[in-house]
């Protein structure tokens, strides 16, 4: 979700004119070292006014901002609560009502007393985890565990901290220890784990050098006693702590100044944010669609790290293993011992993933079902052209179909020659028109959003003329953003897919399409919900004659959109007309979600004319959902995702040896009643365009894209049935006004 919708130049413009009348304030600022606690006064109170001056909805300092920022603060400098003791807390508190005094003052005491505190606590931790794993635990005590961080109490003293780590650290190695366990087990009784097609399939692509590998493993296994796996266990998660704590070590004040001012930005919204240099650096890599490593975008959970997005085309999607909501426990580089990564800050986790090209990385990881699964991944470039749109033809039944994949919303503002997303999907939409095909399928599943200017672009291919969005500012002033061509380049059947993921301009795209009844919208009961619109400011505009070194930006609200109807798009999102149920239907991951989201709202809706070409529209909706409902498999996703959602609030581990792998080994034959789900196939036949049969028999790396794209597409449910609702939507379906009941069950029977 971190993709924001861009900025207009003009808006952009006008904002910075807003802003620049005070640049003189700190035109003049004395020279200092670049590490001396002025530059964070100074920070603080540049970013404080460009708050005030430019946020949509700004948020006064008062006594309930403070609170919400100490919370927040406090709780991402030790979210698992084994570092800070009660009396510490106590310490901080008096400063829980006083935060925007220091804010307004640009006092550092409240920042000052955190961070040394914090210091001494990780300098005091070594010695204990130290001695913890020093001696062989002792596995067969009844006692157990609550992973549930956020209910748990503060230590009231050093003895009560120490026993916490004691059982956090015993549960690491349990972990460990029940995994070398079933590998020993397995590979004494000669059995190979149960694998998925797609797993299969991967290991019969395998060298015989890796197979070798994995032989090799299973023997030496086989040679060691209980004690020496129990051994390696505490020895790797003494490594593991180490190598961690080296990396706090190398941590500057200015990295734990970042998130104190992340923990005042973050309360306006939650997509306002500081970007200290380093991190807008990251993210204009991210914008610009040039990514690297193995193709995943992560994000920080607590003491955990999730995966939250797989980029089309990268290493991790062709590998078909990690998935969208995945935690990961380890990284390990090819032999090397895998290293916890629980607690490990974000930048560091990312460091130890991201390698050069060719690498290997072993990613320990928790699924969804809570099951734990090591899963190998060779280091690639992810290409730029894997973010752009692309397309593909479904011959089915003497009828062709065309999906257009959008990953993103991209464009580049300074070339107005380069590629954008409005322009690449005008191409795709004629190449599919050349094709003969008779109905479209927009897919802007995962697509987290971009440019405002695209989606009006692409909207416009499939009206004649007429509004698409409404902007609002703080000012209260609004501007309708209209299609103006009267040329429709596509008036046949349309389908919109999207999911919970789906967000910003994919959420203007299938609200407006929605609106207009010219497209059924298809997918997740709602996309992700974020109705705003961010700008990125560059804070060193703002001084001149400094020695402060570059201060970083600030990413900030500036603007709403609306549905043109009049809602928003903010907490709801868009609903999709025909809801199927995925794996993520019960988790709470949406804008809604957020404890200090910006609140839904709506305006006058503009002028529009519904869309009136398709007899059949409500029809096929409705045939649609009769469908999902007598599907076994829909069925089973749906008691999937129930029980997904049920295994992650299940936070309790007991912490003797055999009951946690007999609650292990009931989980796996729990999860064996889903595995038919990774083992789908819906028959479509997939194929390339003609313009790009030749280009493919000479570029082979573009060609292997194709086929795991296609791969891909052949194993998902979701696609079926978006062909499905176009071949309702064909003039000739017989779903027409004034069928009867009998008539359209008889239609619904056949299809």
């Amino acid at each position: 979700m971190n993709t924001i919708l861009q900025f207009m130049k003009r808006n952009y413009k006008v904002l910075l004119v807003v802003l620049a009348l005070s640049v003189g304030l700190w035109s003049f600022i004395p020279k200092t070292n670049a590490e001396d606690p002025e530059k964070d006064k100074l920070l603080i109170e540049l970013l404080t006014y460009v708050l005030e001056k430019g946020h949509y909805s700004p948020k006064t300092f008062d006594d309930e901002l403070s609170k919400g920022i100490y919370k927040d603060y406090i709780e991402a400098l030790d979210p698992s609560k084994r570092y800070f003791l009660q009396s510490d807390i106590d310490e901080f508190a008096k400063y829980e009502m006083k935060i925007d005094d220091q804010i307004l003052e640009k006092k550092l005491d409240f920042f000052d007393l955190t961070y040394n505190r914090l210091v001494q606590r990780m300098n005091e931790t070594k010695p204990i985890y130290e001695d913890i794993l020093d001696k062989p635990f002792d596995f067969t005590i009844a006692e157990d565990i609550d992973t549930d961080y956020e209910k748990l109490p503060y230590a009231q003293n050093k003895k009560d901290l120490n026993e916490r780590w004691r059982k956090q650290l015993k549960l690491t190695v349990l972990s460990n220890l029940a995994d070398k366990l079933k590998m020993q087990d397995d590979a004494k009784a000669g059995i190979v784990a149960e694998k998925s097609e797609s797993e299969k399939s991967k290991y019969d692509k395998m060298t015989q050098a890796q197979k070798d590998k994995i032989e090799k493993t299973k023997t030496e296994i086989l040679s060691k006693s209980y004690a020496d796996l129990e051994k390696e266990s505490r020895e790797s998660s003494l490594k593991s702590l180490n190598e961690y704590f080296t990396f706090v070590k190398e941590l500057e004040r200015k990295d734990w100044f970042s998130v104190y001012i992340n923990a005042i930005t973050a309360r306006f919204d939650p997509h306002t944010s500081y970007f200290a240099p380093e991190e807008k650096e990251r993210f204009d890599i991210s914008m610009s669609g040039k990514l690297e490593g193995i193709g995943a975008r992560l994000q920080k959970k607590n003491d955990f790290t999730e995966i939250t997005e797989l980029i089309l085309g990268g290493p991790a999607w062709r590998g078909k293993e990690l998935e969208a909501g995945d935690i990961v426990l380890k990284v390990a580089q090819a032999d090397g011992e895998p290293i916890e990564v629980v607690g490990m800050r974000l930048d560091d986790v990312v460091k130890k993933i991201k390698g050069p090209k060719g690498t290997e990385v072993r990613l320990t990881v928790k699924k969804a079902d809570g099951t734990i699964k090591v899963i190998t991944i060779i280091r690639d470039e992810v290409e730029i052209e894997e973010t752009y749109a692309k397309s593909c033809i479904i011959d089915r039944n003497g009828v062709k179909y065309g999906i257009i994949y959008l990953p993103k919303f991209y464009i580049d503002f300074e070339n107005k020659d380069s590629r954008d997303a409005g322009k690449d999907i005008a191409i795709e939409v004629e190449r599919l028109k050349a094709e003969g095909v008779q109905g479209i399928v927009m897919d802007v599943r995962d697509n987290g959003g971009g440019s405002l200017k695209t989606v009006v672009d692409i909207a416009g291919l499939f009206i004649d003329q007429g509004p698409i969005v409404q902007i609002q500012s703080a000012a209260g002033k609004k501007e309708v953003l209209s299609d103006k061509d009267p040329k429709i380049q596509w008036d046949g059947p349309l389908v919109i897919m999207q999911n919970s993921f789906s967000a910003s301009a994919s959420e203007i795209l299938a609200a407006a399409m929605q609106d207009y009844k010219r497209a059924v919208i298809i997918g997740s009961k709602q996309s992700y919900g974020k109705g705003t619109v961010q700008n990125v400011i560059d804070l060193n505009q703002f001084i001149r004659g400094s020695d402060y070194g570059d201060l970083g930006a600030l990413k900030t609200t500036t603007q709403k959109f609306y549905r043109i109807n009049g809602g928003s798009t903010q907490l709801e999102g868009v609903t999709s007309d025909v809801f199927m149920p995925d794996q993520y239907s019960y988790l709470k991951m949406g804008e809604r979600d957020i404890e200090n989201a910006m609140p839904w709202d709506k305006i006058a809706p503009a002028n529009y004319k519904t869309w009136d070409k398709s007899s059949n529209f409500d029809a096929a909706i409705a045939n649609s959902k009769m469908r999902i409902a007598n599907n076994p498999q829909f069925k089973l996703i749906d008691e999937y995702a129930k029980w997904s959602d049920i295994r992650r609030n299940e936070n309790v581990y007991s912490l003797q040896l055999q009951k946690f792998r007999d609650e292990q080994k009931k989980l796996e034959e729990a999860n064996k009643k889903f595995k038919s789900l990774k083992d789908y196939t819906n028959q479509l036949p997939f194929a390339t365009l003609d313009y790009e049969k030749e280009l493919l028999k000479s570029n082979l790396s573009l060609k292997e894209k194709r086929e795991d794209w296609f791969q891909t597409l052949s194993n998902d449910i979701y696609i079926e049935e978006a062909i499905r609702v176009l071949d309702d939507l064909q003039p000739n379906s017989g779903f027409k006004k004034g069928l009867t009941s009998k008539d359209k069950k008889e239609k619904l029977i056949k299809s």
